[in-house]
């Protein structure tokens, strides 16, 4: 699919979560190599912990971009493991190089602006703000509520459903 854009700033803490502190006598590089780790484990983790399957996952990261590896069933399920990923704090870029067994329409990414909500939305993609349940269940299991998104949030706008 390419490389998509995300609000660094915005989205689900998942760094920094029950890590101990890196003992003094650890060389800074070794520190550095280990912070990585950590960030890359948490960030499979967090696929993992959303039931999003990835055959083969592995997750790079360089900086603050994701760079994503590995094999799902369908496009909905790359493009949600591409916003599980990228809707962390401190991911700015995430580098889709994951392969899809069913090849499907790509969905649209919208980022959330102040005053949004999936009735806005889907007025503004579909005509129709009742049509905001289309928009809901195809961002699960990232959205938990309707109400529950916020300014920066990347969401998948599907193809309108016949």
């Amino acid at each position: 699919m390419g490389i998509f854009d995300f609000v660094k700033n915005a989205g689900e803490k998942v760094f920094g979560k029950d890590e101990p502190a890196v003992a003094p006598q650890v060389r800074e590089f070794d520190a550095a190599k280990l912070a990585q780790l950590k960030r890359t484990k948490a960030l499979q983790n967090l696929v993992a912990k959303l039931g999003l399957e990835v055959e083969g996952l592995r997750i790079e990261l360089t900086g603050d971009t994701a760079v994503v590896h590995g094999k799902v069933d369908d496009q909905a399920e790359r493009e949600k493991v591409v916003l599980a990923v990228g809707n962390v704090i401190g991911i700015a870029r995430v580098d889709d190089r994951l392969e899809s067994v069913v090849q499907q329409p790509e969905a649209i990414f919208y980022t959330v602006k102040s005053g949004d909500s999936l009735s806005k939305i889907a007025q503004k993609h579909y005509g129709d703000g009742n049509k905001f349940q289309q928009i809901f269940a195809a961002n699960q299991p990232l959205l938990k509520h309707p109400d529950k998104i916020y300014p920066g949030q990347v969401l998948r706008i599907p193809p309108q459903a016949g």
